[in-house]
């Protein structure tokens, strides 16, 4: 199958996004943006980039990557990936047309334009954001990390597993 935009003849379009982050946990927020990805493309490679510098950062993005893929263990519309190269370059690898962003604040916002600039300069690929819905707007990994820190449950801020 390809990915592409645009449909020829009968070649089957697939809509593919990268959807990347360190996911540090994966939260509530991450979850939201995927399932509402998923309306919008075929395909979502949720993709946790590798901070080489950091010691033990491959063997800590594995074990999230096992983590968020438990959470999907029925959508086959959903992959789970690990990386460390530019993130342009993983979803040329992949087939990706698209990289999948969410943003909740005007902060968020600059950044990610600054970035989709450089990934539209280095590749044809495309950035999508979807924007957080309020109720979770204020959630970060970092938040959640911090909370969790200090003792606090933070099973609400997380995505539950799917029920089979």
């Amino acid at each position: 199958m390809k990915d592409s935009t645009i449909g020829h003849g009968s070649e089957k379009t697939v809509r593919t996004a990268v959807f990347s982050g360190s996911f540090n946990p994966f939260t509530a927020g991450h979850a939201d943006i995927v399932e509402r990805g998923l309306k919008l493309f075929d395909r979502i490679i949720i993709a946790i980039g590798i901070n080489s510098a950091k010691p033990g950062a491959e063997a800590d993005a594995v074990d999230r990557a096992d983590t968020i893929r438990a959470l999907y263990p029925t959508e086959p519309r959903i992959e789970v990936a690990v990386y460390d190269t530019l993130t342009v370059d993983f979803a040329r690898k992949c087939g990706a047309g698209f990289i999948l962003r969410g943003i909740r604040s005007m902060k968020d916002f600059e950044y990610e334009r600054d970035l989709a600039t450089v990934n539209t300069q280095l590749s044809d690929i495309e950035t999508v954001v979807l924007f957080s819905r309020p109720e979770l707007s204020a959630l970060s990994s970092s938040v959640v990390r911090e909370l969790a820190s200090y003792g606090v449950d933070i099973t609400p801020f997380l995505p539950h597993p799917a029920k089979q």
